[in-house]
């Protein structure tokens, strides 16, 4: 069975409830996840870095724990804003982060559009450069009228084929259902396509030109199973962003948090400390 994964915290932000929780002390570090995931994804690298950093672990708002409702603003924009106001509310001065997907996205935006100062910056299969929308979300957004009056349970089918692609090794059934359950029944069905619905290619075009001012390390890590976010993505970012060093992990897939935690979780820790150190 996967490990319990429970945010202890919230904090409201913009009047939106968000869940969040703190492990270990020391430098601050903030996991931002991605889509259609949540915070649980980190839990095996977030007691890793807890050895050495307070980690700041929290649900984007429309995922998880976090506040999630019909009609909410959870596009990749607002979500940065979010972000920015989350690390003023909680006094971090300069942290560290980590985003995963739409995570990666969230974070740049932050950086680069929100000025929110980061120490440094670790991109793990991150939405950055287009196209970034895959082939199955595109479907989902094309055809929005018919998933909305899909069956149900044809519907969490469809969802928990397009999750078992994330991995390159099958994902644990348990795991899955972790997973799943933010979009299980009607209204998660309503929220897993108002997601899609938002999700915008424009919402990274608008940093793109910015990535080569980055200043700030960064540690871009890839699987090079990512089917998908594909590996040449990484290279590509990883020649735009001058500051940056590249991993590619092999026998990965999308969620390389899953296939790889134990590699995943020491390439962030030795890259944050040796960015604490300097």
């Amino acid at each position: 069975m996967p490990e319990e994964w429970n945010l202890r915290s919230r904090i409201t932000l913009s009047g939106v409830e968000v869940a969040y929780d703190v492990l270990g002390f020391g430098p601050p570090l903030v996991l931002v996840h991605g889509t259609p995931g949540n915070s649980y994804i980190w839990r095996n690298v977030a007691l890793r870095l807890a050895d050495r950093f307070s980690v700041y672990a929290y649900d984007l708002p429309g995922f998880g724990q976090s506040e999630r409702n019909e009609g909410q603003d959870v596009s990749i924009p607002t979500q940065a804003r979010l972000l920015a106001e989350l690390v003023e509310a909680l006094d971090l001065d300069a942290p560290s982060i980590a985003g995963h997907d739409i995570g990666g996205a969230i974070t740049l935006r932050a950086h680069l559009l929100e000025d929110v100062p980061f120490a440094c910056i670790a991109l793990i299969d991150s939405v950055a450069l287009r196209p970034w929308i895959t082939p199955a979300t595109k479907h989902v957004k094309a055809h929005l009228d018919a998933y909305r009056t899909m069956p149900t349970a044809t519907f969490e089918a469809l969802v928990a084929s397009h999750l078992r692609t994330a991995t390159y090794h099958p994902i644990h059934e348990a795991t899955l259902a972790v997973y799943l359950n933010q979009w299980e029944g009607e209204l998660g069905q309503r929220l897993y396509l108002q997601n899609a619905d938002q999700l915008r290619a424009e919402h990274t075009a608008e940093f793109e030109p910015l990535l080569p001012s980055i200043t700030v390390p960064v540690r871009i890590v890839w699987g090079e199973n990512d089917a998908w976010l594909v590996p040449a993505t990484a290279n590509r970012l990883h020649e735009l962003i001058p500051t940056s060093d590249l991993l590619l992990l092999p026998h990965t897939g999308h969620f390389a948090m899953e296939d790889s935690p134990q590699e995943v979780a020491a390439t962030l820790f030795d890259f944050f400390t040796d960015c604490s150190n300097t």
